[in-house]
């Protein structure tokens, strides 16, 4: 094999000047751990018995660090373990042998060991309450549910409704609002709490896997499932795997890591070859774009896009009657894992980004003939260690797969930009094109005007994630850092123009086209 970086152990090294950090030690702990796991898939040691030896491997020593005490800390990091695995973290139900969850739509789980059970009284008295005469709070209350003790408000929670009329009429503000962050963060009401045990629990029907509890539990009380286990054991055999990475990826190891060293780091690891998602977004952004002037032209009120599926995911799930508006246009994911695949049929193709939605996108009826394997930022950093890959000391090279606008599809309004490009340089106007990007919470509030039709628009770019796919639940930089670098990397290619990219020419006979559940 060719050797395109200088490999070496450890992740936290420097290399030309340069350290990775982890943003907290949660991330630290979930790194070391998809490590280790990556490790024993490498050596073909998967088992019960081998998994069980990970916790002290991780946690070392009799002192605890993060928990009460070592025990219950080794105790999460083998359920953390499982779930690195492919298998069930089944935490007070322990089965005999592991359970494999891989086949499995569901990506998000509550590690239950780990959960902390926040408290979950959403109106509390605080210590500003002065215990005035006019009382206000007890008045707003129509379910008598406040009364005064010793000389302050007091709230029943068996007879609060959490209307919050008690803290909109307290003068002094002497009333909190709580909420799990796991819960408030949640877009579609599937997080939910366990009233047995008042532990986190996760409603399936309702839930997206978009990750946005993952990322908001300061307990690393949820985490998605992974597929490194598969992706190492292919690598360890020299298996051909094509991999084909986000454009996100630009700003998770800061401004030097641009496009030639990540391919080439990715080479070392043992890919065939890295082909960027961006380059299926220029051709995404060309297919939609003309699917958008011809659903314009036979009426429809407005279209949405496809390319987020945590999105795609809550329309057909919280917004039904909606679902006819989604556009019909493949992923970039799936764009240019076709692409691959019309080359190299038997190719198996990883795609790798910030994304823990993708992972249930992959087995998705009608698009999963494209991507065989889906891991995030965090289990390819994991990969680096595990194989010995220093990318920071891999070899430069010139990378100009996509255009600038295919690369910023990992912001919110990167596609909406790449469109407007679109139609301005290939004369498509017959139809005005007011688009509207949206992302995180507010993804809500949009469909809820899109239902009834006060949309200020006719094109929805929806994101899930905050920000966009820069800030997705598998990211390994903090959002802020890495929006600065992926800008001036990403702004720094060389093909200004979506039509400027040559490469479009060869997806002719490439399907952009997904099924929808109309035709299913």
């Amino acid at each position: 094999m060719v050797k395109y970086c200088i490999i070496k152990s450890g992740i936290q090294y420097r290399g030309s000047g340069e350290m990775f950090k982890f943003e907290t030690q949660l991330k630290k702990l979930k790194h070391e751990v998809l490590t280790e796991v990556a490790r024993l898939a490498k050596n073909d040691e998967i088992s019960l018995e081998s998994i069980e030896k990970v916790p002290y491997e991780v946690i070392k020593g009799d002192v605890a660090q993060y928990r009460c005490c070592v025990y219950k800390e080794r105790a999460i990091v083998l359920e953390r373990a499982k779930l690195a695995a492919g298998y069930l973290a089944n935490g007070d139900n322990p089965e005999p042998d592991l359970i494999d969850i891989r086949p499995d739509e569901q990506i998000i789980y509550v590690i239950e060991a780990a959960c902390d059970r926040c408290p979950i009284n959403k109106f509390n008295v605080t210590d500003s309450c002065r215990n005035c005469l006019a009382h206000r709070c007890q008045e707003a209350c129509n379910f008598g549910a406040i009364t005064i003790v010793n000389g302050r408000a007091y709230i029943n929670q068996e007879l609060c409704k959490e209307c919050g009329s008690c803290k909109k009429a307290c003068p002094y503000d002497a009333i909190s609002e709580v909420m799990r962050p796991c819960k408030r963060s949640c877009p579609t009401g599937a997080l939910d709490i366990n009233p047995n045990d008042r532990r986190a629990m996760i409603k399936e029907e309702l839930c997206v896997n978009c990750g946005s509890c993952m990322r908001a539990c300061p307990f690393g009380a949820i985490s998605d499932k992974s597929l490194i286990v598969p992706v190492a054991k292919r690598l360890a055999r020299k298996r051909k795997m094509y991999a084909v990475v986000a454009p996100a990826i630009t700003g998770q190891f800061g401004p030097t890591m641009n496009y030639g060293k990540i391919r080439n780091a990715i080479r070392t690891l043992g890919f065939e070859e890295m082909i960027e998602a961006a380059l299926g977004a220029d051709a995404v952004t060309v297919h939609e774009a003309n699917e958008f002037v011809e659903r314009m032209k036979r009426g429809d009120k407005y279209m949405t896009n496809s390319c987020c599926p945590g999105f795609l995911n809550f329309i057909e799930k919280i917004n039904p009657t909606e679902k006819d508006k989604i556009s019909g246009t493949v992923s970039p994911m799936v764009a240019a894992a076709r692409y691959i695949k019309k080359n190299e049929p038997d190719a198996k193709v990883v795609f790798i980004g910030p994304c823990t939605a993708k992972k249930s996108e992959a087995v998705r009826l009608g698009v999963s003939d494209a991507v065989d394997y889906v891991l995030t930022f965090e289990e390819l950093l994991a990969l680096f260690e595990a194989f010995n890959v220093n990318p920071f000391e891999c070899e430069e090279e010139n990378v100009n797969d996509a255009s600038v606008f295919g690369r910023n599809f990992g912001a919110s309004g990167g596609l909406t930009a790449a469109i407007k490009n679109y139609i301005a340089d290939s004369g498509v106007d017959e139809v005005e094109f007011k688009p509207i990007p949206t992302s995180g919470l507010d993804c809500k509030k949009t469909m809820m005007l899109a239902k009834v039709g006060r949309l200020p628009g006719n094109f929805i770019e929806g994101m899930m994630c905050e920000g966009g796919c820069i800030n997705g639940a598998g990211v390994i930089a903090p959002s802020m850092r890495a929006k600065v670098a992926f800008t001036k990397i990403n702004n720094g290619t060389t093909i200004k123009a979506v039509l400027k990219n040559k490469t479009l020419e060869e997806f002719e006979g490439v399907n952009l086209e997904r099924e929808s559940d109309l035709e299913k």
